[in-house]
């Protein structure tokens, strides 16, 4: 298949971009580059900067190209600055896929794999399952939640196949076979927690924040579920290949166990050696108590398995990332 891969520079995109062509499809990247990194993008696949909002410049991508489906990255991520400039994300992750589904479908292209979120969820103490109430607690996740309800709506009423992918925590690096780092996270700014809790022994920042020591979990910290961006892409395709049989789908991609803020910090000193300081900090708008992913579905039915379940085999290959590229892909030009 010939896949379109908006926001394909980005940390998951970029990754899945690879894994799309290791499985022998072929990928062009459409992305603006203001998160992204051309860099990042794989050896092999077509690039078109553009921007998913830019309806006249969808029209010439389409036009130009034959292709068989869309994976849909391109979407502002951070809860925080959602919960204080709600406009930007209906913007960008509302308005601009509702401009991305127009064009596929004027252009008879009717398969799409979405990168949605856990935090459509409202929060709970045990496993979150698919069918569980979906209850956002910020503007971020309200922006993918109706997202969700678009994809539900054109393939009900125009013949769209989708896949929603409602991911936890992403992280970790990819590795080539030599174990050296080939992609890995480098936001702009970087707010999430392995990533920034690296920066500190790395020297890049003096201490690690924990926000909210209070919330209603073992150590006072919120829980999440980390899962390795290698394991994302590798849902990425099954997803797509099975689009043909099962017309509508909606995954969550966790590993299953949850890990508090305090336990992701003390991994990391033992990971790197170093017992850096971490500093506690009041609670951020937006952030839910706990949110841990079961996956049994996606497994049963694609037969997707994780193969980075150990939080200290994930940290690690971040480490190696982080500490050989401090500057994230400007190291690369």
């Amino acid at each position: 298949m010939h896949i379109l891969v908006t926001g394909g520079a980005g940390y998951i995109g970029s990754v899945t971009a690879a894994y799309f062509l290791q499985a022998g499809h072929r990928v062009t990247v459409y992305d603006n580059l203001s998160y992204g990194y051309r860099a990042a993008i794989p050896a092999g696949a077509g690039f078109v900067r553009g921007d998913v909002g830019d309806r006249s410049a969808l029209d010439v991508l389409f036009q130009s190209n034959d292709f068989d489906a869309v994976v849909h990255f391109a979407a502002f991520i951070e809860a925080g600055e959602s919960m204080v400039n709600p406009g930007k994300y209906f913007r960008n992750n509302v308005v601009n896929t509702q401009a991305l589904l127009d064009v596929m479908m004027a252009h008879n292209v009717r398969r799409i794999v979405f990168s949605s979120t856990a935090a459509v969820y409202a929060s709970k103490d045990t496993l979150l399952e698919e069918s569980d109430p979906l209850c956002p607690a910020n503007v971020y996740g309200e922006t993918k939640l109706m997202i969700e309800t678009m994809l539900r709506w054109y393939a009900s009423q125009l013949g769209l196949r989708y896949a929603a992918l409602r991911y936890f925590n992403a992280c970790g690096a990819m590795l080539d076979d030599n174990g050296q780092a080939v992609r890995g996270e480098a936001h702009r700014p970087e707010t999430h927690l392995i990533p920034l809790t690296l920066q500190v022994p790395l020297g890049q920042r003096a201490s690690v924040k924990i926000f909210g020591t209070d919330y209603p979990t073992p150590d006072g910290t919120c829980i999440r579920d980390y899962v390795h961006v290698e394991d994302l892409a590798q849902a990425h395709v099954l997803a797509l290949e099975a689009l043909d049989e099962r017309p509508t789908m909606i995954y969550n991609i966790g590993n299953g166990r949850g890990y508090s803020v305090r336990e992701v910090i003390n991994v990391a000193r033992q990971v790197t050696g170093i017992d850096f300081p971490a500093e506690e900090a009041p609670r951020r708008a937006g952030d839910a108590p706990i949110l841990v992913a079961s996956s049994e579905r996606i497994m049963r039915e694609l037969g997707w398995q994780p193969r980075y379940t150990a939080l200290e085999e994930i940290i690690r290959s971040a480490w190696v990332w982080h500490s050989t590229h401090p500057n994230g892909y400007t190291d690369l030009l």
